[in-house]
This record gives structure tokens, sequence and C-alpha cells, in this order.
């Protein structure tokens, strides 16, 4: 079972959809936890009242947030109909909305963020914002970014893992994202799938090298990963039939496997590059992500430490 006691729901401003807050509200149902709605407010018209007393300015900023609590309370008694399912609410005043969840996140002693997606209405297709970015890269708990997507009973969980690896910290990382399947498995009554890809034949050593059989080596690559995955799975209690090993990127083979099984949730590991190596490099994660049509719970390696609380 999944243990989280307590659950971040980031609120849509807009309010147009809660999916973040009806997700949390589903969870909780199923396991106890507390359920804080959190909303991060700042009007920019603020930045323009200089002219003003400091105590003006104060005013003006608690009727900001005096305004939005009352508008999140209506709604929280208006979408809330399990009344044995406790709901905190919270608005803060802060100009950078990732800073101030992962703050409270920290503070709260938070096991889990929950927010909403937005999709382009026109496109079809979901648009990260930077906050989603900023909290998969630096949130230390898990981050489950919600999409328009049911979660029914015996549903398909992947958990994206990297079986081939000698890397401790992959390893590790491996065992954290295939527990937490397991747990939300377990408490929706899923089944959990495991992917795994591995990388074709480089080209360039095919064309350099003419002893070089790539056939053999892709062969030997392959049955590497497959056994890998075999041992793993038998680890942790998984059929084989629900294993899967592919051949290219994992940009393309996971986004694929999880469309194959209409997967209501992937689990997938990030390690949370920053600054330069981020931009050229990328994080792979993120390249998955933007590819799925599920939920994606996005995991940090075990003592990851957040940049904001260093």
């Amino acid at each position: 079972m999944v243990k989280y006691k307590k659950l971040l729901a980031v609120i849509d401003a807009s309010g147009e959809q809660q999916k973040a807050l009806n997700r949390a509200l589903l969870m909780a149902k199923k396991t106890g936890a507390s359920v804080t709605a959190f909303l991060s407010i700042y009007d920019f018209s603020y930045e323009m009242t200089t002219m003003l007393s400091v105590d003006e300015r104060e005013t003006m900023r608690q009727a900001v947030v005096d305004d939005r609590t009352e508008w999140l309370t209506e709604l929280i008694a208006k979408q809330v109909k399990d009344k044995t399912v406790a709901v905190d609410v919270k608005v803060v005043w802060h100009n950078r909305p990732f800073e101030a969840i992962i703050h409270e996140s920290i503070e709260g002693g938070y096991d889990l963020i929950i927010k909403g997606t937005h999709e382009h209405d026109s496109l079809k297709y979901v648009i990260f914002t930077p906050t989603d970015w900023h909290l998969m890269r630096k949130a230390a708990v898990p981050v489950l970014l919600v999409k328009e997507h049911e979660w029914p009973v015996g549903g398909n969980i992947v958990a994206a893992v990297n079986v081939g690896t000698q890397d401790e910290e992959h390893r590790s990382l491996n065992e954290r994202i295939t527990q937490l399947a397991l747990n939300f498995a377990q408490t929706l009554q899923g089944q959990v799938n495991l992917v795994n890809s591995y990388p074709g034949t480089p080209v360039n050593i095919a064309i350099e090298i003419p002893e070089f059989d790539p056939s053999s080596f892709n062969e030997s690559v392959r049955k590497h990963h497959e056994e890998a995955m075999c041992t793993f799975a038998d680890a942790h209690g998984i059929a084989r039939e629900h294993c899967h090993v592919r051949e290219g990127l994992p940009e393309d083979a996971i986004p694929a496997i999880s469309k194959k099984l209409d997967a209501e949730l992937v689990v997938i590991g990030t390690v949370g590059r920053q600054g330069l190596s981020a931009a050229l490099i990328g994080n792979t994660a993120e390249h998955v992500i933007d590819s799925l049509d599920c939920d994606v719970l996005a995991v940090k390696p075990e003592g990851f430490v957040s940049p904001l609380q260093k």
C-alpha cells in the first residue's frame, strides 16, 4: 500500500479544473492521508505600489491573500464530499510558485506533491510549465503530474527502469521506482509492468571497424538486458509477461509501451540535473514525460537534497 500520510495538492489559480485536488482526494480516500490544498499567488501590480507606505502595501497584499483564501475555502467545501478526508487550505504570497511549493513540502514534511498539467485546447497536447520542470528537477519528494486520465481498478502501472546499469545510484533508483510502482498497484489494485530500453549498435563503430559484427553485438546487448530484466523482475515478484525490453531511446520506448498498455501511471526516475549540464544534455525523464498521455510520478534518487534546502 502507498504509505503517504501528507499530500500537497497544488491548486490551479484559474479554477477551471482542479485535477491535482481531485487526484489527491482519491488517494486520501484510499490511504487515509491528509490533504493540503496549496495556492501560491502574486499580483504583479504590487510592484507598482512602491509609492505607498509599508502598511498600505501590506494591507493590499493581505487583501489579495484573504480573497483567494475565501475562494479556495468555498471550492473545497463544494468539492470535498467525503467528510472523513482531512483537507487544509493554505494560500501564500510568492512570485515564484515552484519555490513556494518546494519550501512548503520541506517545512510541512509532505510525502508527495501533486500538480495538474495543462492541455492546449486546440492542439490537444499537454503543455508543461516552468513550474512543472522546476518541481521535477528540484523537489526532493516525489512529484505526481496529473493529466486527463482516470485511475480505474485493475489498470496498468509502468515502472521505467534501467536494469542494465552497474551504477549504484541508478540501481538504487531502480529499486525505489519499482517499490513505489508496487505500492501504487496494491493501493489501486493495478498491475505493474517493467519497461527497459537499451541502445542499438553505434553506426560509426560499424563503419570504422570492418571486423566489427553489429548483429552479434546487438544480440549480446539484447540478451544482457533481457537476462538482467528477468533477474530484477524475479526479485520483485513481477511475472515475466509484464516485462518489456526494447531497443531504442527511453523517450521512444517508454511512451510507446505505455500507450500500448493504456497505462494509468508511469513511475520514472529523474536525477535532478541542474545548470549547464541540464541545458546541454537535458534529462531523459523530461523527454519521456513530454510524450506520455497518463499521470507521471517523478522520483529522485535516495538521499537527494533539494537545492532550495541547501
